[in-house]
């Protein structure tokens, strides 16, 4: 098992195990991989030793779901992960375990603060329905082909509103998204960040959004943050996932089935993408800023990075200044880093330095440096870049 990979290796694990029972009958070590197919498919089948042509078809039906299912979940597996370029039986089982046990967190967490934040405290949530959802969110759909707008339970998850936009962005059927979660369309690594920006006190009324002195541009500079979504549509044998920038909301929407409205997050989408093509991003406009740790950590990191960087804010956060600069130039960085620490507070440029974007190539970055000086210990608590894109 540990060393399959492929559709003949898949097959392999999943043949019958009737050829090897007599030999590990009396053997103490754990059953294989095949023996453990056999156990799966005994739940379905009679236990019967006729050997009928029907009982054969439904375990040949069987082990083609299986195989169909395990090709299904290799392309989920982040390349990081892979051996040798390829997707092994084992490391995708243990990926699919480790993101199932992830979701499975986080919505535990999730329902948790739904019981102690059920209802926000101090905001004024109005109840929609879903042709109203549908009314007030084409203001938005309807001006920009990258936008789609879609609600989510906060008590079960699942998509209660997606406008018809969504389906053609993410290159999917519009079925795919009924009775479904929310989450199930996002990258794993992506679901913990949707989990902490979506909890109900840390979001704004919709209702207090489009007050009568509120514009619709004014509604999209709330707090936002970014997720990976896919529609499931392979490209060259991995899952197609699109970048976008998400701007959420609280409302209840009115329920058909219960009696009570429910709560929901109202997402407005927007596909982010590259700031080089076209409609590119103005020269004296690429401009983002970033923070780091005396220790040379992405602290935080400004949304205007992500078209110029390609990364999302939660790729960079936590991970080496360093890390991400040509080789030749981290030197100059340490050099720089010193600088700062030495004239605590005080703003100074410096020469440029090479930033590996997250398709390989370089841009060239101008930046303008500064920290921020902790009044009480008088040392850098963390360091301020202003950057600007040259080349």
């Amino acid at each position: 098992m540990g060393s399959s990979n492929g559709t003949s290796k898949d097959s392999a694990l999943l043949e019958s195990s009737e050829s090897n029972k007599s030999s590990n009958s009396h053997s103490p070590s754990p059953p294989s991989s095949s023996n453990a197919f056999s156990l799966l498919s005994s739940e379905q089948d009679n236990p019967s030793t006729s050997g009928c042509s029907s009982q054969e078809s439904a375990k040949a039906k069987t082990q083609k779901e299986v195989i169909k299912t395990l090709k299904e979940l290799k392309l989920h597996l982040p390349a990081e992960k892979r051996h040798n370029n390829k997707s092994t039986t084992v490391n995708t089982l243990k990926y699919a375990l480790r993101c199932v046990k992830q979701v499975e967190a986080n919505e535990e967490y999730y329902q948790l603060l739904m019981i102690n934040d059920s209802q926000p405290s101090g905001l004024d949530v109005s109840s929609y329905t879903i042709e109203e959802i549908d009314s007030i969110t084409s203001e938005y759909t309807l001006k920009n082909n990258d936008i789609f707008a879609v609600a989510v339970s906060l008590n079960t998850g699942r998509i209660v509103y997606i406008s018809d936009q969504a389906a053609s962005i993410l290159n999917c059927k519009r079925d795919v998204f009924k009775n479904s979660k929310f989450v199930e369309f996002l990258t794993p690594q992506d679901v913990s960040v949707f989990y902490s920006f979506t909890t109900p006190y840390r979001l704004p009324s919709w209702s207090m959004c489009t007050g009568a002195e509120s514009s619709p541009s004014d509604c999209m500079q709330e707090k936002s943050f970014f997720c990976r979504i896919s529609g499931g549509k392979e490209c060259e044998g991995d899952l197609q996932y699109y970048p976008f920038r998400m701007t959420p909301y609280l409302m209840k929407v009115q329920d058909t089935v219960h009696a009570e409205d429910q709560f929901c997050c109202l997402l407005l989408a927007e596909r982010v993408h590259s700031g080089y093509d076209a409609p590119r991003i103005p020269t004296d406009k690429r401009i983002f800023t970033t923070t780091h740790t005396p220790s040379c950590v992405f602290q935080d990191v400004d949304e205007r990075a992500v078209p110029l960087l390609g990364y999302l804010p939660q790729d960079l956060i936590g991970t080496p200044v360093l890390l991400h600069l040509h080789p030749n130039d981290r030197p100059i960085m340490l050099a720089i880093h010193r600088k700062i620490l030495q004239y605590a507070g005080q703003p100074f440029d410096h020469s440029s330095i090479r930033f590996c974007a997250r398709n390989g190539e370089y841009i060239i970055l101008d930046t303008s440096w500064s920290s921020f000086v902790n009044p009480w210990s008088r040392k850098v608590s963390f360091v301020i870049g202003r950057h600007k894109v040259r080349m």
